[in-house]
């Protein structure tokens, strides 16, 4: 079935306006939280901002690549994955281990379109080490040398033990998906728009995981990039036809903005949980990983099972400044699948729970061999 066949259904036209009911009251939640009052408005605002240069940007420079490769050289890679055969799984895996989580995302896609097997889906997810790898890469490049390896092996590894023994039936709902990708037509304004914002965003974020302090080198310029750029992603998400994955014959910068957008609006729901526990429960992760060192890697593997790259970017930093052994790193590294979780959740959740089990297996035996038999490798 070719995606250009492919009608809206009758619940993706169903709209109040231009919006989705459902999606502007979600949108309509992250405004006022965003500008509440006191400690909650600028926690939240400035967990948007963080959002967007440090996930949304890179996750929509990678899809561009890809889709815009895609076009450039009339590649489909969904296509491709399926025509590999006996290297789906190791091309999964590669695509997986490419820094961000731009990779993971395009084959969950091909999954969720039947061009790929589950265990390519387990490849991928086992291999990715989502945006975490990017601050791994600037500052330690020398670990990140052993970890991106290290998880590609083991993804290709867990990718083809799981097609050949797991008995359960992950095949993919295509029809479902068919209805996921109304073609959307012409490249529209909010597209170049999502790309205008997209574009300091992404240097922000290249310069944050320099090391450098942002709003020393960028001032209020972060903020307002950050904002400007999450807001126009709500907008796309709560006006779309486009329930995940996109039509693979829309524009690059078309499937790049409403992809992204969708991602975003996962990842601000990740950030904005995870740090509102964080900030007003009064849980010090750092404390936590300090003082149990035994469980530091069973830690590790247990925080990667955390959806989005938010907590993922927390473990690499405590690793970076030496709170945590390389053990905890490798076992976090293999068990997170970044933010392809999310789309893989909302594509099939039943294969993403499966998924992420599949993967624990391994990053719990890796995290333990190196912190049983190398306890001191890469401290």
């Amino acid at each position: 079935m070719h995606a250009t066949t492919i009608m809206p259904t009758a619940t993706q036209l169903r709209r109040i306006g231009p919006f989705r009911p459902k999606r502007l009251f979600v949108a309509l939640i992250l405004l006022t939280l965003a500008v509440a009052p006191g400690l909650l408005g600028e926690l939240t605002r400035g967990l948007m901002v963080d959002a967007y240069t440090q996930v949304s940007a890179f996750v929509a420079a990678t899809l561009l690549l890809f889709y815009g490769a895609e076009r450039v050289f009339r590649f489909n890679i969904g296509e491709a994955l399926k025509g590999a055969k006996g290297f789906q799984v190791p091309l999964a895996a590669l695509l997986g281990a490419t820094p961000g989580c731009g990779g993971a995302v395009v084959v969950v896609a091909a999954y969720s379109s039947g061009n790929v097997g589950f265990g390519a889906v387990v490849a991928t997810l086992t291999a990715t080490m989502g945006d975490a790898a990017f601050l791994l890469i600037a500052t330690r490049p020398d670990v990140a040398m052993v970890v991106l390896p290290l998880s590609f092996a083991i993804g290709i590894a867990s990718g083809w033990i799981v097609d050949a023994f797991s008995r359960e039936d992950m095949t993919a709902n295509t029809s479902a998906h068919c209805e996921l990708a109304p073609l959307i037509g012409k490249t529209r304004f909010r597209d170049y728009a999502f790309l205008a914002a997209a574009a300091p965003g992404l240097l922000i974020g290249a310069t944050q995981l320099s090391g450098a302090n942002v709003y020393d080198v960028y001032g209020s310029m972060v903020t307002v990039v950050g904002l400007i750029g999450t807001a126009i992603g709500l907008l796309i998400w709560a006006t779309s036809i486009v329930t995940a994955m996109t039509n693979e014959n829309d524009s690059p910068l078309t499937r790049m903005a409403e992809e992204t957008a969708f991602i975003s609006v996962w990842v601000i729901g990740a950030y904005l949980a995870y740090d509102y526990i964080v900030a007003f429960t009064g849980l010090d992760l750092e404390l936590m990983f300090s003082t149990v060192a035994p469980l530091l890697p069973l830690i590790g593997v247990a925080i990667g099972l955390i959806p989005g790259c938010g907590p993922q970017v927390l473990v690499t930093t405590l690793y970076i400044n030496g709170l945590i052994p390389f053990s905890a790193l490798m076992g976090n590294a293999i068990s997170n699948d970044g933010d392809a979780l999310f789309p893989a959740i909302a594509l099939n959740p039943r294969a993403a729970i499966w998924a992420t089990i599949y993967s624990t297996i391994p990053a719990t035996m890796a995290a333990y061999g190196f912190h049983i038999f190398a306890p001191n490798f890469l401290n």
